[in-house]
Formats: structure tokens, sequence, C-alpha cells
């Protein structure tokens, strides 16, 4: 009977192995990127990063290096005439033809709400006469903002063995991006109403406080993104690149920076310190464990006789042992 009993057991616990659905899977973590790196805007101080200086392609969001370049050197208004060249270039596009006439601000939205290769050739020839000279303009840009391991061939990031990035190099140079007002109010644009351009970003709807700024995709270069976020007066930049689930990995690190971090007004301009006049204001990304591992001090060279104005000295903020910040000091 025992036995009897048993074998109906198993049969019965086959068949509902087969026949039930299987439990629902615990939910997990986005899958981690190819390169990844999370910066705050105002310090460029690095709160996150893994495989930040590995050489990756970086598709599209080369545009971000190309569209701070046009923000910063172009009259917005100008007008500029589609030259052949430019019509017609592979991927993405927002169907510019040979003639068309459009401002250096038209081709900004089509360049970063819609991704069109054919603004980046526009916007690249107008500025510098041609593809070569304006990838050398990208470059040296791209140095004076500390991106120093980049190569950049062209403005779209259409595939060229030479053509690569770093998430780190590109966080850098998307945070000195959103200090640009022209840039910053093109990426943060969800419909661009005089041409009729909805932003691809789905960030801008997705994420709670997400101000732009680029997606990017191509089969060598995987999925790339790059987020601007600000919550309670910080703004931070992340890069992710060749990352599967770029949407969801990005909002993971920055829902982990803005949980953790804060900015902390560390110098007051308006305050004096330790008697004497200082003529900046610093704040810093902090947790609060590391609030109490600050130290800042003054070294004083108090010329004799001093008189209001003169240099005193210096005074220094330290995180721990590592120097964050420093200015001159004078006498009031």
């Amino acid at each position: 009977m025992k036995r009897a009993l048993c074998a109906l057991f198993f049969v019965l616990a086959a068949i509902l192995a087969v026949c039930l659905p299987p439990p629902p899977r615990k939910a997990s973590a986005a899958a981690i990127s190819s390169g990844e790196c999370l910066v705050e805007v105002s310090s460029r101080r690095i709160l996150f990063e893994k495989d930040a200086e590995k050489r990756l392609a970086p598709a599209s969001t080369t545009k971000i290096l190309t569209a701070l370049i046009l923000a910063e050197d172009c009259d917005p208004d100008e007008e500029v005439t589609v030259p052949a060249s430019a019509a017609g270039t592979e991927g993405s596009s927002v169907y510019l033809r040979a003639g068309d006439k459009l401002t250096v601000r038209d081709l900004l939205y089509g360049l970063m709400l819609r991704s069109g290769n054919d603004c980046a050739v526009t916007l690249a020839l107008h500025h510098s006469g041609s593809i070569e000279k304006f990838a050398r303009v990208m470059n040296d840009r791209a140095v004076r903002l500390g991106a120093e391991n980049s190569s950049f061939r062209n403005p779209h990031g259409l595939p060229d063995d030479g053509h690569y990035t770093t998430a780190r190099d590109l966080a850098l140079i998307t945070a000195a991006a959103m200090e640009n007002e022209l840039f910053r109010t093109v990426v943060s644009c969800k419909y661009y109403a005089p041409r009729g351009w909805k932003n691809k970003n789905k960030m801008l709807t997705k994420y709670e406080g997400a101000i732009g700024v680029k997606t990017g995709y191509t089969v060598r270069a995987g999925r790339c993104l790059v987020t601007c976020a600000e919550r309670n007066g910080m703004r931070l930049v992340s890069a992710v690149l060749c990352s599967p689930e770029m949407y969801e990995r990005s909002a993971e690190l920055l829902d982990g920076a803005f949980s953790r971090y804060s900015l902390v007004k560390l110098c007051d301009k308006n305050k004096p310190f330790e008697g004497h006049r200082v003529l900046s204001d610093f704040t810093y990304p902090l947790t609060a464990e590391e609030r109490g591992k600050v130290k800042i001090t003054g070294l004083s060279v108090m010329p004799l006789p001093s008189f209001s104005g003169e240099f005193a000295g210096q005074m220094m903020i330290y995180l721990e042992n590592d120097l964050i910040f420093s200015q001159n000091l004078y006498i009031m």
C-alpha cells in the first residue's frame, strides 16, 4: 500500500511540475556595461566608475562633442546651406536635401533630438570646411576638457577603427557641455516644434530629474547612453557604453549616487575665513560619512605692513588626505 501511495505521489509531482508555471523570477540588476562612469558636474568629481578607461566605440554619443563645439564657436542664428556631401549621409537622418537652408540652432536640434548624421556633417563642414579639420578640432577640444584617452575621426560616430572614447572621457566632455546654456537647452528639449522633431531620448520622460543628453547605437558600439539628471541642486552625468540595458543601468547608477551624495558648501565667498576674504564659493558632493572627514586649513603669509586687498595666504580643503580645493586669501 505504501509503495502504491509513494508511486502515486511521484506521478502527481511530475504532472504538476510540467503543468504548473514556474515561480516568478526575482528581479535582477540591469546588465553591467562595458564601460561606466558617473561624475558630478560642478566639481567634476567621479562618484563611480567601472572600466572607465577602456577604449570603446561611442556611436552617436559622439554628437555631444560636436554639439558643444558648435554651441561654443558659432552663432546659433546663422543660416547654413546644406552641402551635397551632407545630404544622404548614411544612418539616422532628418532627410536634409542639398541646398536646404537651416540655422545652426535648427541643425543642433536635428543633431541631438533626432541624431541626424546629415546634421552632423553639415555642422562640421560649416565649422571647419572639412571632416578632417573638424576632427582635429574635436580632439583638441576633448584634451582641453580632460578627455585624454579619446580619438575622434568624425562628427557623428559612424564606425571607424580610429574613432573611440572612454566612459570617463565622455562623462567629462558632457559635464562641460552641460554648463553651456545653448547645449543644455537643446538636449533637454522633448519636442522641437519649428521642425516637428521629437527627442529619441526616453530618459527625459522615464527618469525623474533627467535633463538630457544623448543615445547611441551601432552594431560595433552596442547601446550607449549619456544622461544628465538634477535633484536637490546636484547635477550628475552618467555615461554607459556598450550597455545592453542602457536605460535601466543608467537609472541604477544615478539613483545610487543621488541616495548617497549631496552637495555641501565648504566655502562661502560672503563669509570671511580666519578673518580673511575669499573670492569664490566651493561646493562638493559628499556622503554623510565623508562630511566628518573634511578638513579646512589656512596658510598665512601676512606681509608687513599689510593693506586691504593684499594677498594674505591660502586656504586649503582636504577630504581625508586628498586636497580637493584651494584658493587665495586676502586682507579684509
